[in-house]
């Protein structure tokens, strides 16, 4: 159902409890141990943080070689329901929703570095949650970061490789703004 950088994302069927789940996979060919240590930490990291609008990790093994993580299986994700118009109502649930989510991650702590449309989840009720901290930085103030992120969303200073929470609440602030207005704002802003 999706492919980025280091891994693919199945829909598959989980027979215990009667549900879909997605499941993400690793590349095999990109597979060493800085590449394993990466998700165990994002695992670990995801699992650090409860909220009902960040997205729950099921579970994290090795299955015949291949590293797979279980979550919930959304309905879409917000990149995808954004390609309709959202009534105002809508959008304001779901910034609400953000803005949540982002705020106790940070509480925790935690940068998430990657806030976009992708990376957030839609699921039944329209309850939107946050998905990927797959290159969130632990934080005890700023952090040296990998200048990592999604162009359109990262803020300035993220780019430079210095990502403070501050960086996710610009990235929230853009993904607001194409919320209520259909699109990002034009680079460069005032």
């Amino acid at each position: 159902i999706a492919e980025g950088g280091f891994a693919v994302v199945y829909q598959a069927y989980d027979k215990i409890e009667g549900i879909r789940v997605a499941l993400k996979i690793p590349f095999h060919n990109l597979m060493n141990r800085d590449v394993v240590d990466f998700f165990r930490k994002e695992v670990r990291l995801a699992a650090s943080i409860r909220h009902p609008n960040i997205l729950q990790l099921k579970n994290a093994e090795f299955i015949d070689d291949h590293f797979v993580l279980a979550y919930p299986l959304a309905e879409q994700s917000l990149a995808d329901r954004l390609q309709r118009r959202l009534a105002t109502t809508t959008a304001l649930h779901y910034g609400s929703q953000l803005l949540d989510a982002v705020s106790c991650a940070h509480r925790a702590k935690v940068i998430h570095c990657d806030i976009k449309p992708e990376n957030l989840l839609i699921f039944p009720d329209n309850r939107l949650l946050l998905s990927d901290f797959g290159i969130a930085r632990l934080a005890l103030r700023t952090v040296k970061g990998s200048g990592s992120g999604t162009v359109g969303y990262i803020a300035p200073e993220q780019a430079l490789g210095r990502p403070p929470f501050r960086s996710d609440v610009f990235s929230s602030g853009l993904l607001l703004f194409r919320l209520f207005s259909g699109q990002l704002p034009e680079w460069p802003f005032d």
